[in-house]
This record gives structure tokens, sequence and C-alpha cells, in this order.
């Protein structure tokens, strides 16, 4: 058998198959009655994703599996604006992810390995295909960025929503040449760290520059020229932010977290947090509140935690403990 007639053959049976699939489909659909009243007038409610009866109310079927788009459109301009075939735009990727990415793996459909000509091919295939979606500098410049920025982000736990807003931060700043003079990945670092506070998920500047392949000084450095031309606007971090990351991590309760918010705005009433380390004050607050609350932790272990001395904790401790009585005394 010639491999035009496999192929034809193998077409053939693949359509069958389907046709088959479909009709049992169609009859199960067809053929489904209400269990509780036999009625056969069943309403499909694809907003509540149920089958519901319309004789007795009863739920039939839940929890059905929406095949339709993620967006949603309120007239026809806006459904012809949103319509597309695959996944949506992204900034995180340099292309936004309209290219085709061919898979490492050497395998075909079946998952039978490719024999070694095949996989000259393929290797010749990926080679050219990243040709074409890298044509100039600029583009292997931000492919590069974006490429620093998702493993940085991965590495300090960082949902999406930040690394699409440091994706857009990187982006301006290249459209504007605020790189010449600076390195790729100090500029990526700082479009990260500026998005993770604007974002109300801020992390501490040695807690970026442990993941960073660059240094603390020129990521201040190139965090600061950044922020002030692109003129964002990012408040001063709020102490009250960390607390629920060093919490967590510290297998702390409710009442711990709660009890060191309350530490760190009794602090802010009476001005204690001004010109201090948010970081060693939400530590602090962390460390105070364990103890009030007989969680007791260990300096070392909040330390290692925030990534701050423990100098700067018992210092800061001290400040927090005597703000409280402060405002305690009538």
């Amino acid at each position: 058998m010639t491999e035009s007639v496999r192929r034809f053959t193998t077409g053939n049976a693949r359509v069958r198959e389907s046709k088959e699939r479909e009709s049992n489909e169609r009859e199960d659909s067809e053929t489904l009655a209400c269990p509780e009243c036999g009625s056969s007038n069943l309403i499909s409610d694809s907003e509540h994703g149920e089958t519901v009866c319309d004789e007795c109310g009863l739920v039939v079927q839940e929890d059905e599996i929406d095949h339709g788009p993620e967006w949603r459109a309120f007239n026809s301009a806006e459904k012809d604006q949103k319509s597309r075939v695959g996944a949506p735009t992204t900034n995180m990727m340099h292309d936004k992810g309209l290219s085709t990415n061919i898979g490492w793996q050497n395998k075909d459909a079946y998952g039978r390995s490719l024999s070694s000509r095949q996989r000259e091919k393929m290797q010749r295939l990926r080679t050219w295909n990243e040709r074409f979606r890298t044509r100039d500098s600029k583009e292997r410049n931000l492919k590069q960025a974006l490429g620093e920025i998702d493993r940085m982000a991965s590495a300090l736990g960082l949902p999406d929503n930040v690394r699409e807003t440091a994706s857009v931060i990187y982006r301006r700043a290249l459209d504007d040449d605020l790189l010449p003079g600076r390195s790729i990945e100090g500029v990526a670092t700082s479009a990260l760290y500026a998005s993770a506070r604007m974002a109300g998920t801020p992390r501490s500047l040695d807690e970026i520059t442990n993941v960073s392949r660059v240094e603390k000084d020129e990521i201040a450095r190139t965090y600061r020229y950044v922020v002030r031309e692109l003129k964002l606007e990012i408040k001063p971090a709020d102490p009250v932010q960390y607390v629920p990351r060093f919490a967590s991590e510290l297998d702390l309760s409710e009442e711990s977290e709660r009890r060191a918010r309350q530490l760190l705005e009794n602090a802010k009433k009476q001005s204690i947090h001004s010109g201090k380390s948010p970081v060693g004050l939400a530590a602090a607050a962390v460390y105070a509140a364990g103890l009030l609350t007989n969680e007791k932790v260990t300096q070392n272990e909040v330390s290692d935690v925030a990534n701050i001395s423990e100098v700067t904790i018992r210092n800061r401790y001290h400040e927090l403990l005597e703000a409280e009585e402060q405002f305690e005394m009538p």
C-alpha cells in the first residue's frame, strides 16, 4: 500500500469516528429526560452552566463546561472587535503571542519519535522560526528582557498582573530610548520592582537583588531613573503590605497577623514609621505580634523570611512596643 493510499484510508477512518461520536452525543442529548418527573422538556442555562427541567425545576446537570469565549460583548460592533481565533494577546511575550512556537520534543502527533532526517528538518525549522520571530535588535532586546522578567517573577512568586505591568513598563522604556548606557537586566529588574509596588504586592530591594543578575546599587539607580523619566505614580511602600506574606511564611495565625497590623497602625499615628524601612517595620511587627499572642517565633526565623538583620528587628521591635504603650496610656 502506497503512502498516499494509507493517508487516505486513515483520513476516512478519522472522519467516520468523528461522525459516530457526534451521532452518539446527539442521541444522548435527545434521550436525556428528567429523573424526577420523566419530562424531556429540559432547558439549558448557559449563564449558570446548568440543565434544568422546565416541568418540575430539577437541576438535571450542573457545572457544565462553557465552550464560549472568555470575553463579553454587548453589541455587534463590540463583538466584531473582540472576536478572534486563538489565545488572547499578551504583553508578556515580545510578539504579543501572535507567532507560532515549534515544540522542542522530537515527536510526532502520535507521540512517536522522529527519524534522524525529520529531526534535522525540525531543527532547521526551529532556527528559521526564531530568526523570523526576532527580526531586528529591538525585538531581540525585548525578548531577552521579558524572559528575565518572567524568570524573576516566578522566583519571587509574583502574579501574572504584575508581570504584565512590568512588561508594559519595559516596553515604554524601550520606546522612549531609556536603555542606552544601561543594561537590559537592570531596566527589566527595575520595571518588575516598580510593577510589584504599583500592584500592592511589593518585594524588598534585597529580595529583588537576590533573583536579579545585577547589583543592588544599579537596580536602585535605574529604578529612580525609570520612574522619573516615565512619570510613574508610585506611592511609598506601606509596611502593612508585607505583613500577610511574612505571617504566612512563618505559619502564624490570623490573630497574630491582625495584631501586627494594629501595631503598625499605632506606629503610623505617632509617625514612628517616618524615615524607617517598611520591610524592617513589618518584620518587627510580625515578631512582636507573635510574642504578644504566645506564638513565639525567633528573630532569626523572621530575619530569614524578611531578609533583614536581627539588629534591625530588635531596634524596630522596641520602638513599636513603646508606641503601643504610649497609645494605650490615657
